[in-house]
C-alpha cells in the first residue's frame, strides 16, 4: 500500500527539475526504507562528516557503480554534496541512465542541521 505515498512524493518532486535543490522532498524520501542516500563529495569531505546511511560515490564514478546499489531504476535516490552543484551533476547522470526518482538534496551542512533539529 505504499503506492499512494509514492504517488504523492512523485507529484511533489515534479515541480523540481534536474539541478534544482529540493530539500523538502529529499527529507521526505529519506524516510522511505528503500531510499538510497548518496554523498558525492570527496573522501576527505566525507571523512569530516556524513549523513547516517549515506554511501559515498563521487559523480565521475556514479554511472559505473549505481547499478550495484540501486539496480531498480525506480528506487528513490537522494543525492547531496557540499553546496548542491555536484549533486546536481550527479542527478543529471542518473536521470540520463533512466532513474526516475532522483532528488538533489543540496549541501551536507544544511541537511545535517535540519536533521539535528528533528
Amino acid at each position: 500500500m505504499r503506492t499512494p505515498a509514492l504517488f504523492v512524493l512523485l507529484a511533489l518532486s515534479l515541480g523540481a527539475t534536474a539541478g534544482e535543490i529540493d530539500r523538502t522532498t529529499a527529507l521526505q524520501v529519506m524516510q522511505q526504507p528503500d531510499a538510497v542516500l548518496i554523498d558525492v563529495r570527496t573522501a576527505e569531505e566525507f571523512a569530516e562528516g556524513a549523513l547516517p546511511g549515506a554511501r559515498r560515490i563521487e559523480t565521475p564514478d556514479l554511472a559505473q557503480r549505481i547499478g550495484n546499489i540501486a539496480p531498480d531504476k525506480d528506487t528513490p535516490v537522494v543525492l547531496y554534496c557540499r553546496s548542491g552543484r555536484r549533486s546536481s551533476a550527479a542527478q543529471e547522470v542518473l536521470e540520463k541512465l533512466g532513474y526516475s526518482q532522483v532528488i538533489n538534496a543540496g549541501g551536507y551542512d544544511q541537511l545535517a542541521a535540519i536533521l539535528q533539529r528533528n
